[in-house]
């Protein structure tokens, strides 16, 4: 059943994109002092700049929440496509102000702040707020430049050790902007929602490609390397108004996975086996771009090509959500890295996709929580797809199929430590799964130890199907999967002390606007029972 959208502050109309998505007119490593000014720790004098258009083309957005508060976003841009990538802004700093009130028409101001939007960080600014009330709705809104920005609501996570009767949020991933339209972000604005994943391929490095590379500047038409590029990319997806509602209605989780930087990239190493200096430098770039236009905290911000992207947010004692990074510290895929029939080093124990550290802080985060629910943010799936029936097993090495033994460890570890409930939530496949999670997929007698949601994409590939023959390979191939499906949307979640409930919400077609929502299919984990069961 739908849930009933609460209340959307108005947007007010001069700050929606002045321009149809589909029709568009020609349009270093940030200092310490930038972030300290950037996350509001500090304040400095800076410029009130001078009127140059409206600057919160980009949206507004919040993130990380605590029980006490949360990191709001934003980033100045009169001329988001601007080819340099500085968004039309002055080389000088400029002073934004910030409020956070507990009404949507502001009567009612709890917070009032100013932070410095720097060059140096692309104009972006991450205040953090915190002394809140736990488990409450805020509203907030930004001053720069001689405007005001559209209106967000955020929400802060419920008492340390309290047990919340209920929360839900919702997953997404792959929003290759030249394939679809954001028709799915339009529904989720309209969810009923405490929190949203974000899973990776929030970019696309390729060129533009498709009918619209006409339509675009011509420095979209190249493949992202460089800062200015990184920028200009997130610019233009930021542009769409269903994305930017989405942002603004509720706190985000986000996670990076291959797209944001370089497809199939593993630590210093690009797809493409540039000199690792040459990747390395790419890689700092697409970080700063990355914290630039997400609402991140100032322990998230890169130092040169490396970036804290794995942590984890607690929502009382109902869940904990395990943000996971399974890009920077890998080891290289196995094999060709590619679809291949029975490859033995996907087995090596030496083999890590976490990196020792970080699935040591995985590990015993287990031991620490106290969570109902343990919710792993994860990037690829974790469970094996066997893309062959019948003898053999042909399976990808990019996601945790290639990092076999570390995938074992991991949920043993998770089984030896007790905890009571683990599900992972995963992006990039562009196809919708319910699967059980076991240990050790070579034995056929092996319990199920967890469970596993993977979403489809927003409109990465187009409209999709139902199924395809693929799908229908992968159910034939591993009868651990209870559900295939292949059409663009987002996965709700509801959580309970005694079930978690996963909606597959689906839209028919993202090649052009206004397509409805439905739920394709739901499925419940019951507490104590891992393993999915269909649910009408």
């Amino acid at each position: 059943m739908p849930v009933a959208p609460r209340h959307t502050a108005p947007v007010p109309a001069r700050s929606r994109t002045r321009f149809d998505r589909r029709r568009f007119l020609g349009i270093g490593t940030a200092s310490a002092a930038a972030v300290a000014l950037g996350t509001g720790l500090f304040s400095a004098s800076a410029s009130a700049a001078p009127k140059a258009g409206f600057p919160f083309t980009l949206g507004v957005g919040s993130g990380d929440p605590t029980h006490d508060g949360f990191v709001l976003w934003t980033r100045l841009a009169p001329e988001p496509l601007a080819e340099d990538g500085r968004g039309g802004m002055p080389t000088e700093p400029v002073e934004v102000e910030y409020e956070v009130a507990l009404d949507s028409r502001f009567r009612r101001v709890v917070r009032r702040g100013a932070s410095v939007a720097s060059p140096e960080l692309g104009h972006s600014v991450h205040p953090e707020v915190s002394g809140l009330s736990a488990g409450r709705e805020y509203y907030y809104r930004f001053r720069a430049m001689g405007e005001v920005s559209p209106v967000g609501r955020t929400r802060t996570a419920p008492p340390p050790m309290s047990m919340t009767g209920s929360m839900a949020f919702a997953f997404a991933s792959c929003q290759k902007w030249d394939q679809g339209h954001y028709t799915a972000y339009e529904h989720m604005a309209d969810e009923d929602l405490d929190l949203v994943l974000h899973l990776g391929d929030y970019i696309y490095e390729y060129p533009i490609e498709g009918d619209l590379r006409g339509k675009v500047p011509d420095h979209l038409l190249v493949e992202t390397t460089r800062l200015e590029h990184y920028r200009v990319r997130y610019a233009l997806y930021k542009s769409d108004p269903h994305l930017q509602n989405a942002h603004g209605s509720f706190p985000w989780l986000v996670t990076p996975d291959d797209h944001e930087v370089d497809n199939n990239w593993a630590d210093e190493i690009s797809q493409d086996d540039d000199p690792r200096a040459e990747f390395r430098s790419r890689r700092a770039a697409a970080f700063q771009a990355y914290y630039e236009n997400m609402p991140l905290r100032r322990s998230s911000m890169p130092a040169g090509p490396d970036m804290g992207l794995h942590r984890r947010i607690r929502y009382g004692r109902l869940a904990d959500f395990t943000m996971l990074d399974t890009r920077q510290y890998r080891d290289d895929q196995a094999c060709s890295g590619r679809l291949e029939d029975d490859c033995d080093a996907r087995f090596d124990p030496s083999r890590s996709m976490l990196g020792e550290r970080q699935r040591d802080w995985l590990i015993n985060g287990f031991s620490s929580s106290q969570a109902r629910w343990q919710v792993l943010g994860n990037q690829s799936p974790m469970t094996e797809t066997d893309n062959t029936p019948g003898e053999g097993t042909s399976v990808w090495m990019d996601p945790w199929d290639g990092y076999a033994a570390e995938r074992e460890r991991v949920l043993d570890a998770a089984v030896q430590r007790g905890v009571r409930n683990l599900v992972v939530v995963t992006g990039d496949r562009h196809q919708n799964y319910a699967a059980d999670l076991k240990a050790d997929y070579r034995d056929e007698d092996a319990p199920t130890v967890a469970t596993e949601f993977v979403g489809t994409s927003i409109s990465t590939t187009g409209d999709g199907a139902d199924i395809s023959e693929q799908g229908r390979r992968f159910l034939e191939a591993n009868p651990h999967f209870a559900f295939v499906n292949e059409q663009r949307g987002y996965v709700r979640c509801t959580l309970s002390p005694t079930e978690w409930r996963t909606d597959f919400r689906v839209v028919p077609y993202v090649t052009r606007p206004g397509a409805p929502v439905s739920t394709r299919a739901s499925f419940v984990v019951e507490d104590g029972t891992p393993g999915v069961v269909a649910r009408p």
